[in-house]
């Protein structure tokens, strides 16, 4: 017969086998949770860098076609007029000295001095209607024509406001493209060669080139070159050299 003692007994045993199990069980719980909690993490943790990388990519998309604001032509987005870009300063130039020179809202300080970057600021309420130039410097080489390829230093700025929205002097070397028609923008390239009314530059000249904004970037400015829409330009040119553009070879038979 099964005394008090052994019903205890038995009791304890069964009670201590459940605690044992429901500890089992808790520890089992807690691993899934802990797994669970991990894998969730590192899923968290590849989405967002799926998302970073894909932004990334996105942003460097965006700016690769962004220019300077640099004369290319109206309906592309290159960068900068060289051939040869080159991402850091090669040269350091210093300010330019000497006498400064006013004219139609533009501002030259050392406008005569051909060694140093040119100070240029500029303050206009007027849209000028055609093109407007002044010599700093008369060149005394060769004079350029559509068949060119110009080496020049540039100021480019914002006409109204004076904002510089691109040097090749603050890039640390010169810049190097042909003068054909569309491979600079038109008031570039008549602002160099010359139109009516308008001399040609001559090799070792400086000169102020006001532009509308039609000769210009017009109602579509390069992307990121923080130039607004309909905006007239000012220039600041340095014609270093003239070479001939040399003819594009014919496609493969």
């Amino acid at each position: 017969m099964t005394t008090n003692k052994q019903r205890r007994d038995a009791a304890r045993r069964q009670l201590e086998r459940q605690l044992q199990r429901r500890q089992v069980q808790e520890a089992a719980r807690k691993r899934r949770t802990l797994i669970a909690t991990i894998a969730g993490t590192i899923i968290l943790a590849v989405v967002v860098v799926i998302v970073v990388v894909a932004v990334a990519s996105g942003g460097d998309d965006k700016k690769k076609p962004a220019a300077n604001g640099s004369p290319s032509g109206s309906d592309t987005t290159t960068p900068s007029p060289s051939t040869t870009p080159s991402p850091t300063p090669s040269t350091s130039y210093p300010p330019a000295t000497g006498a400064s020179v006013a004219f139609d809202g533009v501002t030259v300080k050392g406008a005569a001095d051909l060694k140093g970057a040119p100070g240029v600021t500029s303050k206009s309420s007027k849209n000028p209607a055609k093109l407007e130039y002044k010599d700093l410097v008369v060149g005394k080489g060769e004079t350029p024509t559509a068949k060119s390829t110009a080496t020049i230093q540039y100021v480019g700025a914002l006409y109204k406001t004076g904002t510089i929205f691109d040097s090749s002097w603050q890039h640390g070397q010169t810049a190097s493209f042909p003068l054909a028609p569309g491979s600079v923008i038109d008031g570039f390239s008549q602002g160099i060669l010359g139109i009516t009314g308008v001399p040609p530059m001559k090799a070792g000249g400086r000169r102020i080139i006001i532009m509308p904004a039609a000769l210009g970037y017009g109602a579509s400015p390069p992307q990121g070159s923080n130039i607004p829409a309909n905006s007239p330009l000012v220039f600041v040119v340095d014609l270093k050299k003239i070479e001939a553009t040399p003819a594009s070879s014919p496609p493969a038979s």
